[in-house]
């Protein structure tokens, strides 16, 4: 199986006022990304707002995306949805074009526990012979813990899990029990350094798309050893970030990278939709913390 490693970004979906995908500024960003070294893709995740895009559309950018890349690197698709026939569905299609993987968020909204989380990942990872990746983030409601993520690790296909939370105990005490075999990728841009630290094998995030070299900085300085350059990196990251999270952050991250020449649209309705005026403060206040636009 496919051990997944370095800096991969949470790819921005472009998108049209129908919100549909825009595939000629799909393929600029992708082609440009590939040309700063990404070492893979992770397509409609919560950056790439998958659940809120039509399965259609959803299966357009993954097909399209995985075309462009042309095998150079590994495309990661996040198929989780609302109904979870078009979950296996557009896992099925993401096999069939040529994922490398496939991921997803545990059910949304309603009160699962762990038997039904554990279900629905066996049920997806059957659905597919390619490798599954869990994906964790607090903020989608189901709390993952390592013995959690340990015992979903036994099921055939799952071979790895984007953590997107700061709880790095968990994340030394997952690698622990399942003996380093499980493939950790950080998702907090914020703390990629403390992911790396901590075990993970690379990083998938947001700001990727638009401080590609930051981020490369940091992973690439932490491999060598040398630590004390990674933290400025990091240092560099976080004065960034924090003028993101004062922010919507798909909306923001879409106004950055419409100003680098992106034409990625709006974020889908009813998230923020900022004013050219709001649009152009985000974008100064990014190239005072240090930003290049």
């Amino acid at each position: 199986m496919m051990r997944f490693s370095g800096v991969m970004p949470a790819l921005v979906s472009p998108l049209d006022a129908n919100e549909k995908i825009k595939v000629p500024v799909l393929k600029q960003l992708l082609g440009d990304l590939l040309a700063k070294g990404a070492d893979g893709f992770y397509l409609c995740g919560a950056t790439g707002e998958g659940i809120a895009i039509k399965t259609e559309e959803r299966m357009i950018l993954a097909e399209e995306a995985i075309k462009a890349v042309d095998g150079r690197k590994p495309c990661i698709v996040q198929v989780a949805s609302g109904n979870f026939e078009d979950a296996i569905r557009l896992a099925k299609h993401a096999e069939q074009v040529g994922a490398a993987a496939i991921s997803a968020t545990p059910p949304l909204f309603f009160s699962y526990d762990k038997d039904d989380v554990y279900n629905y990942y066996k049920k997806l990872a059957d659905a597919v012979s390619i490798p599954m990746m869990i994906y964790y983030n607090p903020a989608a409601g189901f709390h993952i813990n390592a013995d959690i993520a340990a015992k979903m690790f036994e099921i055939d296909n799952v071979t790895a899990i984007k953590w997107t939370s700061s709880d790095y105990y968990q994340m030394m005490r997952l690698r622990d029990l399942t003996h380093g075999e499980m493939n950790i990728i950080n998702g907090p841009d914020e703390m990629l350094l403390m992911g790396l630290s901590a075990g993970a094998d690379g990083g998938i995030g947001t700001t990727y798309n638009f401080m590609f070299d930051i981020i490369r900085g940091i992973y690439d300085n932490f491999v060598r050893g040398d630590l004390e350059t990674a933290r400025e990196y990091q240092t560099r990251a976080i004065r960034i970030i924090s003028v993101l999270l004062g922010y919507k952050i798909i909306p923001a991250a879409k106004a950055v990278l419409e100003a680098q020449g992106y034409a990625v649209g709006n974020a889908t309705f009813p998230m923020k939709r900022y004013s050219d005026e709001e649009k152009a403060t985000i974008v100064a206040k990014m190239r005072e913390a240090g930003l290049e636009i």
